[in-house]
């Protein structure tokens, strides 16, 4: 659960001190203030942050519940309000539920993202036939998991082409395989999310399964795969 901006500060900052690897907060927010009150609380005190992610698949109270994420000129401004605040490494959270997700990662980078990552949850429903209920309380909800890649590597794909800052990799990742194929889409790097509520070393066992598979195909440096994606020709 979210425990809010001052527990976050007072019990889970201080934890990532002796942390021997880079750290990202992820900020949501349902308004441009209280993104930008988040951030200026964090950035006010001494922490090891490497940078934040930026949630903006939100809904915007102050534009009738408009998600950031879905409008280009929203994805700028908020961007280059937080841009200002931090020189930390800056990255924006794209949402698939979009018409044109590279004009919105092109906003990004346009108002001085250091990269994005692609993609958040996409809308779903579900509904129990015998008691014509909505399973989850709020009736849409986010689908995650292996059932969204496609949808996630054809966004990272597309996003790649049209940007110049790096691309991050989310959804449906769960194998070595899966590794390979946002990377062969053009992405940079990748997260893993669902797979962890399934066992909690995922993402050990996805690394050596991507090791596994860059030994087995002489790949000696990952980036021999981005973007390396090859014609049927």
């Amino acid at each position: 659960a979210n425990i809010g901006v001052e527990r976050y500060i007072s019990e889970m900052l201080p934890k990532y001190t002796d942390l021997d690897t880079a750290v990202i907060m992820n900020i949501a927010g349902c308004s441009q203030e209280e993104y930008i009150d988040v951030m200026k609380r964090v950035e006010a005190v001494p922490n090891n942050l490497t940078g934040y992610e930026i949630n903006i698949s939100c809904p915007n109270v102050g534009k009738d519940g408009m998600e950031f994420g879905v409008d280009c000129d929203l994805t700028f401004q908020l961007t280059s309000e937080l841009r200002q605040l931090t020189e930390k490494l800056l990255i924006i959270k794209l949402s698939p539920n979009v018409t044109d997700i590279a004009a919105i990662a092109q906003s990004a980078e346009a108002a001085g993202a250091d990269a994005v990552s692609a993609i958040n949850t996409v809308v779903g429903m579900s509904i129990n036939p015998v008691t014509r209920k909505s399973n989850v309380y709020t009736k849409l909800c986010g689908l995650s998991g292996p059932a969204i890649k496609p949808i996630g590597v054809a966004s990272v794909y597309q996003i790649s082409q049209s940007i110049s800052i790096p691309v991050i990799g989310i959804g449906g990742i769960i194998t070595g395989e899966d590794v390979v194929e946002y990377l062969l889409a053009g992405a940079s790097a990748v997260q893993v999310g669902t797979a962890n509520y399934r066992h909690p070393a995922a993402g050990l066992n996805i690394l050596d399964e991507f090791i596994d598979f860059c030994e087995k195909n002489n790949i000696s440096d990952l980036t021999e795969l981005i973007a390396d994606l090859q014609d049927d020709s």
